[in-house]
């Protein structure tokens, strides 16, 4: 799947999308816009990295923070629903992770969190990539991102 295919699935629906995006840094609405014409659907990314740019620019509760880490699913809810609330937009992809090199016994390296929020409610899921290095996590996380938001595109109902 290519972001040209992900563009044309959302142009069919009639979907906006946003992107709130932490160890992507950006790759997720990179890729998309480098598709012409990609204006129709995206309406705007975050790249919230900090803490700090999470909870202000995303609305993530400081709470939520301290209680689970930035990466964890309960904060890429909250990122892709605060995305969601603050953009001109029909559906929300979020991504918080750990590219490396480094990470813990409890946050391993290559672990990265996901959520799509569309239609008053946000899925997440959690992908280990493993200690692939920085950049292959990154790529991989772009691409599951891609694939997500292609499968809600083609779901009846809601995401």
């Amino acid at each position: 799947m290519t972001a040209a295919e992900v563009l044309d699935a959302l142009r069919r629906r009639g979907w906006r999308l946003a992107t709130a995006e932490s160890c992507t840094g950006g790759m997720i609405a990179a890729a998309l816009t480098e598709v012409p014409g990609a204006s129709d659907v995206v309406d705007r990314g975050f790249v919230t990295y900090s803490n700090a740019a999470k909870t202000e620019m995303l609305g993530v509760r400081p709470a939520t923070l301290q209680a689970h880490g930035a990466v964890s699913e309960p904060v890429a809810a909250e990122m892709a629903h605060g995305a969601l609330a603050r953009a001109q937009a029909e559906i929300a992809v979020s991504v918080t992770g750990i590219a490396g090199p480094g990470g813990s016994d409890h946050k391993p390296e290559g672990r990265v969190c996901f959520g799509l929020a569309h239609g008053g409610r946000v899925l997440t899921e959690t992908r280990e990539f493993g200690a692939i290095g920085r950049a292959e996590v990154r790529a991989a996380a772009l691409r599951h991102a891609l694939a997500m938001l292609l499968a809600a595109s083609f779901e009846r109902g809601e995401a």
